[in-house]
């Protein structure tokens, strides 16, 4: 069976219900699409949590970065991956290992291997979506 990334109706659903969003591959520099989305996505009121080992210990967009998903100390609702295609499986895992709810592939990264990952742990899976793109999309509300 082919993947299918859930409904628009479902993607609403997560990012209303969303708490904590850790992005993995999260660049330090303000000319990257993963510092202008995450950005993008800490203005809308969602709570961004940076991971990526070259810049662990610093902060990004005023939050501390992690080396690793294991490494950061609060519950994690969503993982948004900015790390190329062969690195996603591993990314799963590390996502299966802390209990996220939802493995989200940006836009341009599709891993079949990390979605059958996450699938089998519970997780739900959106793979070559741009989360702000969905997000201005769908519109949740956040409080």
């Amino acid at each position: 069976m082919a993947f299918e990334n859930p409904s628009r109706e479902e993607i609403k659903r997560i990012l209303e219900q969303v708490g904590n969003i850790a992005v993995v591959g999260l660049s330090d520099k303000t000319d990257r699409t993963s510092y202008m989305i995450a950005g993008a996505m800490q203005s809308k009121g969602y709570r961004i949590i940076p991971v990526n080992p070259a810049a662990a210990g610093k902060k990004i967009l005023g939050e501390t970065c992690y080396a690793s998903l294991q490494d950061v100390p609060e519950p994690i609702d969503l993982v948004n991956v900015f790390r190329r295609s062969e690195y996603c499986a591993d990314v799963a895992r590390d996502a299966a290992a802390v209990n996220a709810r939802t493995l989200w592939l940006q836009l341009g990264i599709v891993s079949e291997e990390a979605a059958a990952i996450a699938s089998e742990h519970g997780m739900t899976v959106i793979m070559d979506r741009c989360i702000k793109v969905e997000e201005a999309i769908t519109r949740p509300v956040r409080l």
